[in-house]
């Protein structure tokens, strides 16, 4: 048995020094505490490793998923004229009706 590098006589040896420093009231809430934290830790992990996978399956979808294009009609880029002097055609003869006597 072998974890983290540590056998089972090291192990067994932090175990009893534990115990004397701690005390045997202490010990129990100790490991309680650490498993808690271990568990914490396991979850976390857990969550991040599933978002993980969302992202990538959505990035896997997008980059396999045909692209789509369409086409704009582009806007005209002239002016146009005024509905109301389109109607009449005013416009144009109100500019050419100036004579030369009036430039006088």
């Amino acid at each position: 048995m072998n974890i983290f590098g540590i056998g089972l006589p090291e192990m067994a040896l932090i175990m009893m020094v534990a115990l004397l420093v701690f005390g045997p009231k202490k010990l129990p809430e100790i490991g309680r505490s650490l498993g808690k934290a271990i568990k914490g830790f396991q979850d976390a992990s857990k969550e991040f490793e599933d978002e993980f996978k969302k992202e990538a399956a959505r990035i896997e979808k997008t980059v396999t998923e045909p692209i789509k294009a369409t086409l704009e009609t582009p806007t005209p880029k002239a002016l146009k004229p005024d509905a109301e002097n389109e109607a009449d055609g005013s416009a144009a003869s109100d500019v050419a009706s100036v004579t030369p006597e009036e430039n006088v």
